[in-house]
């Protein structure tokens, strides 16, 4: 054992009092004692947000885990991709038959000419796409209350060739029969004028107001002939 003297023990004493006073003054006044300087990050900081507080207007929110997709953004985005672009992809309809529905039907001026009376007949292009006419139209005279006025017209020799009709264009045909102040024969007064186009059921219903024209007796037979384009001669 080593002897220590009493003095020696009591200054240690002394000292170890003073240190642990110290430490329990530093504890006491809240401050905090740091080993390492602080270290500036650059950078910008985000506010904290308590979890039962909306993000301010404009901040989407983030999705919370195994929430679906919002319906509105999935079916956006779909439609963005299904959506026509208009680039080479897009393939152009192939040019068919005109129905009566796309056509509009008008008699364009009489062209007279040799003792005979000549009508173009005009089919125009309605519709919003390119379509076809080829071949005779079919036609009938008609009353006021929707009879038919003489024979059905009969054809001319002619080759038939497809017209085709952008939305606007038009073809023609011509209706052509003997005047019948020179042939002689018995005459109506048409309230209308029946106009098939080719290959069709439905007809456009034109007013006639060319006159008298024939329907019995001597040279009394109208005649049509084929399609071609524009309208007229």
């Amino acid at each position: 054992m080593v002897y220590t003297p009493r003095s020696a023990r009591r200054g240690a004493l002394l000292a170890g009092s003073m240190a642990v006073l110290g430490l329990l003054t530093a504890c006491g006044n809240g401050q905090t004692v740091h080993s390492d300087p602080p270290v500036t990050a650059s950078g910008t900081a985000a506010p904290a947000t308590d979890a039962s507080t909306p993000p301010a207007s404009g901040t989407p929110a983030a999705p919370s885990a195994g929430s679906a997709t919002p319906t509105g953004a999935a079916s956006t985005a779909v439609s963005r991709a299904t959506g026509t672009s208009g680039g080479t992809g897009t393939t152009a309809a192939t040019s068919t038959r005109c129905h009566t529905s796309e056509l509009r039907a008008s008699v364009g001026r009489n062209d007279p000419g040799a003792g005979q009376e000549n009508f173009p007949l005009v089919l125009t292009n309605a519709s919003h796409r390119t379509c076809t006419v080829r071949g005779f139209p079919g036609a009938a005279f008609v009353s006021a209350g929707g009879a038919q006025l003489g024979p059905d017209p009969r054809r001319e020799s002619g080759s038939p060739t497809t017209v085709t009709l952008r939305p606007g264009q038009s073809a023609w045909a011509g209706l052509t029969y003997s005047n019948p102040e020179v042939s002689g024969a018995r005459t109506a007064r048409p309230a209308a004028l029946l106009i098939t186009p080719p290959d069709e059921r439905d007809h456009l219903k034109v007013a006639w107001t060319g006159g008298a024209v024939p329907v019995s007796g001597n040279s009394s037979s109208v005649f049509l002939t084929v399609f071609g384009p524009g309208t007229a001669p």
